[in-house]
């Protein structure tokens, strides 16, 4: 039983590192999870697989099943998730193509579903996300990262907008205002929706542009594939190294 799971994002819809053994297809009290389960094996290490905008990314960020996906990872018995996303950054060392491993998340989503509290279950439940990263998974990959030689910040506050557009310059002012130090599409409620479950979560980001108004060009999907690409293969890398680690 895999006890680890991986959630790729914008960038990184299959693991090439990954031995595939099978795919599991599952049902969920919330619906279907972005794709079927992918079991595999990463350095000799059981991990589990699932692209969080499904395997030929179709889902935008606002549409994601979240309440499916992580439920049904934590139904299959995983314990710790590395979630791998795409962001834009905004602090002056957030250059495109630098992994960042943020420690606190400002939430600015809205009409997502994000708690599996309601809808029946009785009583109030309020979790402690003070810290909303799990601070032992994030010090494997700060690690993690050093070993490898790999360019990475360890720390960053990660706003979490709505999209599925990107933000104006104004926003991004205001963002920085608030103390965040990247942007991106998908940390919530996936984040919060993860501490609820007790599942060991940390966000690997790949920065794959300056945010909107900090960069010198303008910003073009051709430049951000490009640093995606760049960036995803150091995730490879990271997690050849972190995963024996754990």
């Amino acid at each position: 039983m895999a006890e680890l799971a991986i959630i790729g994002g914008t960038g990184l819809t299959q693991l090439k590192n990954l031995e595939i053994e099978r795919r599991e297809v599952l049902q969920t009290p919330y619906g279907e999870p972005s794709s079927p389960l992918t079991h595999g094996r990463i350095c000799g290490v059981q991990a589990v697989f699932l692209p969080r905008h499904g395997t030929a990314h179709t889902i935008p960020p606002h549409l994601v099943n979240y309440r499916a996906n992580l439920w049904a990872l934590q139904y299959i018995g995983v314990k710790k998730v590395i979630a791998v996303a795409a962001v834009g950054g905004i602090r002056s060392d957030m250059a495109p193509g630098v992994l960042a491993f943020p420690d606190q998340i400002i939430d600015y989503t809205y009409g997502r579903e994000h708690t599996f509290f309601g809808e029946g279950r009785s009583g109030v439940t309020h979790i402690d996300f003070t810290e909303p990263y799990c601070e032992a998974l994030r010090s494997v990959l700060i690690e993690g990262a050093a070993r490898a030689g790999i360019e990475a910040v360890d720390n960053g506050t990660y706003g979490a907008t709505q999209g599925p557009r990107l933000e104006t310059a104004a926003e991004v002012n205001r963002l920085e205002r608030d103390g965040c130090s990247m942007v991106g599409m998908t940390g919530m409620p996936e984040s919060a929706l993860a501490r609820e479950l007790d599942l060991c979560y940390a966000t690997c980001a790949v920065v794959a542009n300056r945010a909107a108004g900090r960069g010198d060009e303008a910003l073009s999907m051709e430049a951000i594939e490009r640093n995606l690409r760049e960036g995803m293969a150091r995730v490879r890398k990271l997690l050849e190294t972190v995963i024996p680690m754990l």
